[in-house]
């Protein structure tokens, strides 16, 4: 499903259609220079041979780096993206932080490769939840925004698989027999600066990449303040320095302690920004 950007407010139709399919595309949602910007910091990283949260796998084909965010200024204003951020409120609320980070490059696959090969292959996000509960407990968590720096418009570019409706599933995805993919599995034509968000039930997994170039992509995810974040447990005074008072409540610096106990969760600077902007503070029970 693809929304129109025009509008701050989402549609009642649009939260039910995510509701049920697990995800969005939002078109054209980074600047042209905001994304050469971006892939000029990518391309930095991943040149370099710093080591400190950096994640391969795949014989060298899939390289990135976990909380990237900290790694380089020129992430920081996705942490609250205009276009992008007030969406993630509508769909989860405001009762949240940030929980990863991640650029990930993508390169080709080898000459001869499967147009069937996955990786990573067909999966749900956060994944220690779905171990600790099972997936018929699972609840919706968090969101992933993935914010595309290069075209994967051809088929077999290396995207990100979703299957609509998987968030749904209350047992693992069913793949046909001698079969790849699930049953419905879309495979989206994504243009740099276009945003897929998912949520983390939402089953998906990387498409082989044959178009001879890398696939470039960061992923920000926010999930609600009870769930842990996955690539840190607390930011650096540095990085919090760079960031305004709601930047750092999405970074997890404490808030201001209470004598009473408060059932809101305490004081939030987010509950305020959604006052402010004229969007919900409370997410309508899904």
């Amino acid at each position: 499903m693809e929304i129109n950007l025009d509008l701050r407010r989402l549609s009642g139709e649009t939260i039910r259609q995510f509701d049920e399919e697990g995800y969005l595309i939002v078109r054209n949602a980074l600047a042209e220079k905001t994304v050469d910007r971006l892939a000029e910091a990518g391309d930095r990283l991943v040149s370099g041979d710093r080591l400190e949260n950096r994640q391969t796998s795949c014989g060298g084909r899939y390289d990135s780096f976990r909380n990237c965010l900290a790694l380089d200024d020129a992430f920081i204003p996705l942490l609250v993206h205009e276009k992008i951020f007030p969406i993630v409120v509508q769909l989860l609320g405001a009762y949240l932080h940030l929980t990863t980070s991640h650029l990930i490059y993508k390169y080709p696959d080898p000459p001869g490769a499967s147009p069937s090969a996955r990786s990573p292959g067909w999966h749900r996000d956060y994944g220690r939840l779905n171990q600790d509960l099972g997936h018929a407990a699972v609840p919706r968590a968090m969101l992933k925004c993935a914010y595309y720096l290069t075209d994967s418009i051809e088929p077999n570019s290396g995207a990100t698989l979703v299957a609509p409706g998987s968030n749904l599933l209350r047992v693992p995805l069913e793949i046909p027999e001698d079969e790849a993919d699930p049953d419905g599995v879309l495979e989206p034509r994504l243009k740099r600066g276009d945003c897929l968000i998912f949520e983390n039930r939402t089953w998906h997994a990387g498409a082989v990449n044959l178009s001879g170039h890398t696939r470039k992509a960061v992923m920000f995810g926010y999930g609600y303040r009870w769930a842990a974040p996955i690539d840190y447990r607390t930011q650096p005074a540095s990085l919090l320095k760079k960031v305004d008072l709601l930047g750092r409540y999405l970074l997890g610096e404490p808030m201001k302690a209470t004598r009473e106990y408060q059932i809101s969760g305490g004081d939030s600077p987010l509950s305020a920004w959604c006052e402010a902007h004229g969007l919900p503070v409370v997410r309508p029970p899904i």
